[in-house]
C-alpha cells in the first residue's frame, strides 16, 4: 500500500507503513516498535516522561488487522495460539533524526525486524517531507537529462550490458562497444562485477571505450551512453568520476547497496555525471514478504541521495521477482516523489533476461516509453549478431506503441522474427 504525501498531515514528521505479525497483540506490538525506535526501551525508565514522550516517541498512527495464523510466518521466540497480521502505520518527530537520509533509515529499518515480538515484519511504505527535496539534490539528469544526453528524445532507450560480464581486457571492451555503438545502441554499461581488476583497470578501460565512443560521435553525432562501474572507496570513486568526464563520458555506475546512502549522496554532490544505480543485493530484501522493504520504500532512499536510473528488473526475468512487482516498480520511479521542479522522477531500468519478446507485454503493462531497456543475452545472443539483436528490440517497440501484435510485425521484421523464435521458450 503507498500512501504518497500527506499535506494535510504535520510536514515536520516522518511517517512509515509496515505489514506485522505477531504471536501477540497487534496494539501491544505496535506501541513496543514505536518505542523501540523512538525513546523507549525494554523497561521503564525515570528520564522518559509523558512530556519526552509526547515530544519525541513515535505514535501510532493506525491499525489494520488483516488475518490470523495458526503458525509464525518467521521463527519467533514467543510461542503463540495465534499469530495476527496487520498493517500499522507509524510517525516520528523530525527534531529525531533530523533531515537525514542515514538516520531515516535507521529509525524506520532499524532494530526492529529483530524484534521477539515479531514473527514477520515488512516495511511497506516512507512519507518524506518537502524539507529533503530542499536539502538533499536529488537525481541530477533523470529522465530529461539522459534523454538529452544520449540524444533519445521519444522512446525507449535500447541498451545492453557488457558480456562476459568479467574477462574482456579493455581494448576487448572497447570493440565490443564500437560493434554495439555501429549497430544502434543507446546505452551500454560495465557488468557490476566488472569494477577495478587487473586484467581491465578502470582507467585503461575508459580511455579505451571513450576513445572509441568520442570518434563515433565525431563521425555520426551520436554518442550513446556508457555507465562505467565506479564503484569503490569514496575518494576512489570521486577520482573515478572525474576520470570518465574528462574523458567525455556521460554516466558513472555505483552498486548502491556496496556503497551506501552517504557515498551516493556526496557522489552526487561531487559530480553531475548521471549516476545509474544499480541495486546488486536486492534479494536481500524483496524475496521474502515475510521481511524487508519494498521496492516502494526502498526507491525513495535512493532517489533523494541522487541517482538517475534504478533497476526494476522486467517481465519473465531471470529472477524470482514476479512482472507484476517489476511494473510497479517502474511506476514507482516515474511517480513524482515531491511537488515542484524537483520531483525527483528517475530513469526505470529493465533487465535480467530481457529481450524482444517481452516488450509488447511490458508496454501494455507500463504505457510509457520511458525507461532504459537494457539486454544482455537477448542482444548477443541474437542470431543475427549484435546489430540484429538491437534491431530486434527497436522493431519490438515500434509495433508496441503502434499497437500491432509482435506476431503481425515480426512477420515483415526479420530480425524480430528470429528474436521471438530464439527467446520465446526461455522465461516462459
Amino acid at each position: 500500500m503507498c500512501f504518497g504525501n500527506r499535506r494535510e498531515e504535520n510536514v515536520d514528521r516522518i511517517y512509515a507503513e509496515y505489514d506485522l505479525e505477531t504471536p501477540g497483540d497487534l496494539t501491544d506490538t505496535a506501541a513496543i516498535i514505536a518505542g523501540e525506535q523512538s525513546s523507549g526501551t525494554f523497561m521503564k525508565l525515570a528520564g522518559e516522561t509523558e512530556a519526552l514522550k509526547e515530544a519525541f516517541g513515535a505514535r501510532i498512527e493506525s491499525i489494520v488487522e488483516t488475518g490470523q495464523f495458526d503458525k509464525p510466518s518467521l521463527p519467533c521466540k514467543i510461542d503463540g495460539t495465534k499469530y495476527t497480521r496487520g498493517k500499522i502505520r507509524l510517525s516520528w518527530s523530525l527534531a529525531n533524526m533530523g533531515i537525514s537520509l542515514p538516520n531515516v533509515l535507521a529509525t524506520v529499518a532499524g532494530n526492529l525486524f529483530e524484534l521477539r515480538e515479531v514473527s514477520a515484519l515488512r516495511l511497506l511504505d516512507v512519507e518524506f517531507p518537502q524539507e529533503f527535496a530542499q536539502k538533499y539534490a536529488g537525481p541530477q539528469a533523470g529522465i530529461a537529462g539522459t534523454r538529452l544526453l544520449t540524444g533519445v528524445s521519444s522512446g525507449p532507450l535500447i541498451g545492453t550490458i557488457i558480456k562476459p560480464s568479467v574477462g574482456l581486457s579493455p581494448a576487448d571492451t572497447a570493440s565490443l562497444v564500437l560493434e554495439l555503438a555501429e549497430g544502434g545502441i543507446d546505452f551500454l554499461k560495465d557488468d557490476e562485477l566488472q569494477a577495478n581488476g587487473p586484467h581491465c583497470p578502470i582507467a585503461d578501460r575508459v580511455q579505451a571505450v571513450m576513445t572509441v565512443l568520442n570518434r563515433f560521435a565525431d563521425s555520426t553525432g551520436k554518442k550513446p551512453m556508457y555507465a562505467f562501474n565506479i564503484t569503490g572507496e569514496m575518494d576512489e570513486m570521486k577520482r573515478n568520476a572525474d576520470l570518465v568526464r574528462d574523458a567525455g563520458g556521460t554516466c558513472v555506475m555505483v552498486g548502491i547497496h556496496s556503497v551506501g546512502l552517504p557515498c551516493v549522496t556526496e557522489l552526487r554532490r561531487h559530480t553531475d555525471l548521471p549516476i545509474h544505480g544499480h541495486r546488486n543485493g536486492w534479494g536481500l530484501f524483496s524475496r521474502s514478504p515475510d521481511i524487508g522493504i519494498s521496492f516502494i520504500a526502498w526507491q525513495k532512499f535512493w532517489r533523494i541521495a541522487g541517482v538517475d536510473h534504478l533497476h526494476v528488473n522486467g517481465l519473465r526475468n531471470k529472477f524470482s521477482e514476479d512482472g507484476a512487482s517489476s511494473i510497479a516498480s517502474a511506476r514507482q520511479c516515474l511517480t513524482p516523489l515531491f511537488r515542484g521542479a524537483k520531483d525527483f522522477r528517475v530513469m526505470p531500468v529493465f533487465s535480467s533476461g530481457q529481450s524482444a519478446e517481452q516488450v509488447e507485454d511490458t508496454y501494455k503493462a507500463l504505457d510509457s516509453t520511458d525507461l532504459i531497456y537494457c539486454a544482455g543475452g537477448g542482444i548477443m545472443g541474437h542470431p543475427q549478431g549484435l546489430a540484429g539483436g538491437i534491431s530486434s528490440l527497436r522493431e519490438a517497440w515500434q509495433a508496441a506503441v503502434a499497437g500491432v501484435s509482435l506476431e503481425a510485425y515480426s512477420a515483415t521484421h526479420p530480425a524480430l522474427r528470429a528474436a521471438v523464435e530464439t527467446f520465446r521458450p526461455r522465461f516462459s
